[in-house]
């Protein structure tokens, strides 16, 4: 006797065999190239009658069918699911209120709140869906996909054909995300097409006849334009143009085109067409490696005017040059790479804005006066490190002959994890080799900088005669090898006194061939020198620490004083100063047992550094942190008194036997506000010798900083009068996504203010827009004044379509 259509048991039979069907086409639907493969479509076909239950097979057991009742229509061959379908085949599922699948016509239709999810996350919403089951042909009306790229589109209906071409009518496309308090206001970015085509081959979007829209509003209108769909992550095609105009090129444009060659390697060729100087031709190359990467980047331009660059190095016809860089790794704990910097002319870069002026507001701000390339090797172990490299400085200021070829300088540092006589043990090596053409002078003294003349009254370190110049390098070839080895302890008695010998054994071995140039003999002895540095150093550090606790927090006292013995230094001042030029004394360097910053000079004789800190840390957050010290010479040489060709040491505060007091206060009551002073005053008279406080403070909605720096003279450096300025910047979020910025320094001997930006932008996660206006001196010379660039930035990003930027320039001499 026949069973009825809708008999319970029958029902659940079948339903394997609807489930099976229902589901394999739902996944077809969702399923992007990636999903499906076409064997696994075609073992899923609908028999032609049902057959007696079997065993399920292991495909149909991963299968997983729900739904209030699901029916099978014997005349018609349907399988309908009805009421909370829910279809689960592997990671895709198919929800609906209706799933009907018809064996004759192949064809699988879905009514009402459908959500289709596909092994990728891609999700799609319908209210009516009908595909054949070998997904190559349908469609979908009232459609939204949902993608892991965060992206959205909508259309009214979505026809699929060919197995590849999906047309959406009345396309709407955004990488926006809907507004929380009200979904169907309108993003703030979107395109509308009359169509839009998504080629799953090629991964590609087809826009016809679209604008894009701003907040609902349309702004820009074009009748046919493409670009990869979010999945893809690198496509050959045209870039987003950037424009730029500036004073000695005109109005520039650049179109960037990127051919994505293999899945390692790729190029991008960016030529830039401008009004007065043509076309400068771009190209770069970068490959990926399986243990690196590397790049390569040509420029060349022949420039129709080359007058706008009258007197300076740009004057000339052809211009161009080539940058590479590459990085790879030998191990888990070395690497090695190069930079390499070849131009035709030492001002091509800073004239077109290229290499590190790619970011604008860094080129107009900042431009630097130097390009390197080098080739390193460096090491890093768990407590040891190694880095060699040879060095070329690409002058940017035309005085090449001045800058020092590196071949090479070699650093290692290692600590000995076990312990030696109780303590620790490390120790360091350095080698520095370098050659320079022609001898660096520094005019410190307004004769020196009026006349050019830098020839020094004596050739005597010690003879204290002012200078009219530094020697800022030393013609000829300057060799040096620095080993050191120390060792230190720390002992705490039963009083809480903590005492801590050290012992450093360093030695210098040195080789100079200094040029005989006019007026290098009155710093340093012409021709050939060699040397041998020695320097044994004992000492003891002192700490005692006095902490008291109180209810709202802790405070701890701690004198620190350290006494240092050794020889005076060998050659003081009478051998060249390469790398250790730079020498501010403050709280910073106060305990450090060799406050020079460099190895060309090691301080010498018997010091003591003497010192309380203090710190404060409440219960409810914030502290407060204050160091006050002072050093003493005990015996011998000082150091910092002997005048070397850079004059290091001198009006530093450490050239007398009582140094300068030096002092420091950090000061955070909270998580927003930060305070902080440092300050060197006169050992003798308490006059300020250096002063600089600053304040900080960062909200929710906005942060502002401010620096004062007040600078006594320092003749004997090349800084004759009194420095004071203010630096200050701010910024204050405008809005949710709005932020403004500004910062400026204020030159108060001068009363002028010398560089300034302001700034303000609009950034979330689909869209950016930011606008900077830039002032500062660009210094291309040392003989030629100051040129005061002016740049304006516009940057504009759509996420996932395109980034473009506009950039105007000038420059002006002062």
């Amino acid at each position: 006797m026949a069973r009825s259509a809708t008999h319970p048991r029958t029902s659940r039979r079948r339903a394997w065999y609807g489930a099976l069907v229902v589901l394999a086409a739902a996944a077809m639907l969702v399923a992007s190239p990636a999903g499906l493969s076409p064997a696994l479509s075609q073992m899923l076909v609908f028999p032609p009658r049902p057959k007696p239950p079997v065993k399920p097979e292991r495909a149909q057991e991963q299968m997983l069918v729900r739904a209030a009742e699901i029916n099978y229509d014997y005349s018609n061959e349907r399988v309908s699911a009805v009421g909370n379908v829910q279809l689960y085949f592997g990671n895709s599922t198919l929800e609906a209120d209706r799933v009907i699948y018809d064996q004759k016509t192949k064809r699988l239709h879905a009514e009402g709140n459908i959500r289709l999810t596909d092994a990728d996350g891609k999700i799609t919403y319908a209210t009516i869906m009908d595909l054949s089951d070998d997904y190559r042909d349908g469609f979908l009306d009232s459609l939204r996909v949902d993608t892991p790229e965060q992206t959205r589109m909508a259309a009214t209906r979505a026809d699929r054909s060919s197995g590849n071409y999906t047309v959406f009518e009345n396309g709407v496309y955004t990488a926006c995300a809907p507004c929380k308090d009200d979904p169907k206001k309108p993003p703030l970015w979107q395109v509308k097409g009359a169509r839009i085509i998504h080629d799953q081959t090629d991964k590609m979007l087809y826009f016809e006849n679209a604008q894009l829209e701003f907040f609902g509003v349309p702004m820009a209108y074009l009748p046919y334009f493409s670009t990869p769909d979010p999945t893809v992550k690198r496509k050959t095609g045209f870039l987003m143009p950037a424009y730029s105009n500036y004073t000695t090129y005109g109005y520039g444009v650049e179109t960037p085109f990127y051919w994505a060659i293999a899945p390692d390697y790729d190029a991008t060729f960016s030529p830039r067409f401008m009004s007065r100087q043509g076309v400068l031709l771009q190209a770069e190359f970068r490959q990926r490696l399986m243990n690196g990467a590397y790049q390569i980047r040509a420029y060349g331009i022949d420039q129709l005017d080359p007058k706008a660059f009258t007197g300076l190095p740009g004057d000339r016809q052809f211009r161009g040059g080539v940058e590479t860089k590459g990085q790879f790794a030998l191990n888990d704990k070395w690497v090695w790479g190069w930079d390499g910097v070849l131009l035709s002319d030492y001002y091509f870069m800073s004239d077109y804005r290229l290499s590190q002026y790619n970011d604008p507001l860094n080129s107009f701000m900042s431009l630097p006066t130097e390009a390197i390339s080098q080739l390193y090797l460096t090491g890093v172990g768990n407590r040891s490190f190694f880095d060699a490299r040879t060095i070329y400085y690409l002058s940017f200021s035309g005085n090449q002959d001045k800058v020092p070829v590196i071949h090479p300088v070699i650093d290692y540092n290692n600590v000995i994890n076990s312990p030696i006589f109780g303590g620790e043990f490390s120790y360091k090596t350095n080698f520095t080799s370098l050659t320079r053409d022609t001898a660096a002078f520094d005019p410190i003294t307004t004769l020196a900088n009026t006349t050019g003349l830098c020839l020094n009254a004596s050739a005597d370190p010690l003879a204290r005669v002012p200078a009219q110049c530094l020697l800022r390098g030393m013609p000829g070839t300057y060799t040096r090898l620095t080993a050191e080895a120390q060792w230190r302890r720390s002992f705490t008695d039963p009083f809480g006194q903590i005492w801590t010998p050290f012992a450093i054994a360093r030695v210098d071995a040195i080789d100079a061939s200094i040029s005989n140039q006019p007026g290098v003999s009155n710093f340093l002895p012409v021709g050939d020198t060699q040397a041998l540095r020695v320097m044994p150093t004992v000492g003891l550090e002192y700490r005692y620490p006095f902490i008291n606790v109180q209810p709202w927090g802790t405070t701890t006292i701690e004198p620190i004083a350290q006494v240092i013995i050794r020889p005076n230094e060998p050659y003081a001042g009478k051998l060249p100063n390469e790398d250790a030029q730079s020498l501010v004394f403050d709280t910073s360097n106060l305990f450090s047992v060799d406050k020079f910053s460099g190895y060309d000079r090691v301080e010498g004789g018997g010091r003591a550094n003497v010192g309380v800190q203090a710190t404060t840390q409440f219960d409810r957050g914030g502290s407060v942190k204050a160091v006050f010290g002072q050093s003493y010479q005990l015996f011998g040489l000082n150091s910092f008194a002997v005048a070397d060709v850079t004059n290091t040491g001198i009006d530093s505060g450490l050239a007398t036997p009582k140094s300068d007091y030096v002092g420091s206060i950090n000061y955070s009551p909270n998580r927003t506000y930060t305070f902080s002073v440092r300050s060197r005053f006169d050992q003798a008279t308490f006059a300020v010798q250096r002063f600089e406080t600053e304040a900080r403070a960062n909200f929710d909605r906005w942060s502002v900083s401010m620096l004062y720096g007040d600078y006594a003279a320092q003749p004997d450096l090349g800084y004759l009068t009194r420095r004071q300025g203010l630096l200050g910047s701010a910024s204050v979020k405008l809005a949710a996504n709005w932020v403004a910025t500004g910062s400026a320094r204020w030159d108060l001997v001068a009363n002028q203010i010398n560089q300034y930006v302001i700034g303000a932008g609009y950034v979330d996660d689909c869209f950016v827009l930011a606008a900077n206006y830039v002032t500062s001196f660009n210094y291309s010379t040392p003989t030629t004044p100051p040129v005061l660039s002016h740049a304006f930035m516009l940057q504009i990003g759509l996420r996932t379509l395109a980034t473009t930027a506009t950039t105007a320039g000038s420059g002006v001499v002062q």
